[in-house]
């Protein structure tokens, strides 16, 4: 289906559009809120600034696609496949990631607070802050996730979920103050932080009980009130 009948099918309220071909599609600053794009085909296409709150993208492929500031709030992308795709400061509050493909994927300045990304792949994510916004992932589930060698520095991660997720040689070292990575109230019971980096970060009565802490830097990090992998309480 061409761009522009996809375009006009959608404002005459069309919104069921299930493994669509919209590979490199130009979609920038659209409204498509609430569309139905179930197993749909945007390899390398550029949607950026769209709106795609509500959306179902389940199983969808854009791998590679631009997705600048794009609105996916409340989306559904379960299984969805964003390898080296862009997504610096998408907005995906309380958006459903579980299983997703996030291999490579620029996840910049985004917010994620309230996301679900269990079970998600996301090795070599980068979660580092953009330019003008901190990635916020306070309160996201990503337990089980695969997020070795991910970018978290100095993102919010307060109260977030990574119980048996793996974070090996993950960075989520900060600065000091504002700029620290803040797990604050996080709970990684059972992850593996195997030589992963957390120097500077905040851990305040974080729930660290049967975590993997092999080589992991630890240095300047505020563990007040944390729950240890042996169970003791850090003092």
């Amino acid at each position: 289906m061409e761009v522009n009948q996809f375009l006009q099918q959608y404002s005459a309220g069309e919104r069921a559009f299930a493994k669509i071909n919209l590979r490199e599609a130009e979609l920038v600053k659209m409204n498509l809120s609430k569309v139905d794009l179930t197993a749909a085909d945007l390899r390398q296409s550029r949607l950026g600034r769209t709106n795609l709150s509500y959306a179902c993208l389940q199983e969808a492929d854009l791998s590679e696609s631009i997705l600048w500031g794009t609105d996916l709030t409340e989306a559904n992308l379960n299984r969805v496949i964003l390898r080296e795709a862009d997504l610096s400061g998408a907005i995906l509050t309380k958006a459903n990631l579980e299983g997703a493909n996030l291999l490579k994927t620029a996840l910049n300045g985004v917010n994620l607070s309230g996301g679900k990304l269990c079970h998600a792949l996301a090795i070599e994510a980068d979660f580092h802050p953009a330019s003008d916004y901190l990635s916020n992932l306070s309160q996201a589930d990503l337990s089980h996730a695969n997020l070795s060698y991910a970018n978290f520095r100095m993102a919010l991660l307060y109260q977030a979920k990574l119980d048996g997720a793996k974070l090996c040689r993950a960075n989520l070292s900060g600065g000091m103050g504002s700029l620290a990575t803040d797990l604050t109230e996080a709970s990684l019971q059972g992850a593996d932080l195997s030589y992963a980096n957390l120097s500077g970060a905040i851990l305040a009565k974080a729930n660290l009980r049967d975590a993997d802490l092999t080589g992991t830097n630890l240095d300047d990090a505020d563990l007040t009130g944390a729950i240890m992998p042996d169970g003791s309480v850090y003092l």
